[in-house]
């Protein structure tokens, strides 16, 4: 929920309140934050991250339920690696990939049920 006045508004996220001084960028991380957003832009890239919504996921497991190459998963899960928004944890021989943290788990769940939502 947003509640807005004329000097600072605060934004009810469970478990704590964010404040107007935590929302600021810089420009650096604007640019950040936007370089995650195109990411996201991707469907496909879209479809991995909920993926590992459930758990960690390999990519093998990834790409025959997505219906994608190992090789295309392989490339977009670096490029989400690299933007922080997954992580990778071997298990012997295998790599499995989940959700980078609680902040990419709410936004992407959020949006998510947001979408699915009947329309008013």
């Amino acid at each position: 929920m947003l509640h807005m006045n004329t000097c600072s508004y605060v934004i009810d996220m469970h478990p704590h309140s964010v404040t107007t001084a935590e929302l600021s960028l810089s420009d650096d991380k604007a640019t950040e934050l936007a370089e995650m957003f195109r990411l996201l832009g991707d469907p496909s890239r879209l479809r991995i991250v909920v993926e590992t919504l459930e758990g960690p996921q390999s990519v093998g497991h990834m790409a025959e339920k997505l219906g994608l190459s190992p090789s295309l998963v392989s490339h977009h899960l670096r490029l989400l690696r690299a933007a922080r928004l997954v992580t990778a944890e071997r298990r012997g021989k295998q790599i499995f990939y989940r959700i980078h943290d609680a902040h990419v788990r709410h936004v992407i769940a959020d949006m998510v049920a947001h979408v699915n939502e009947e329309p008013e």
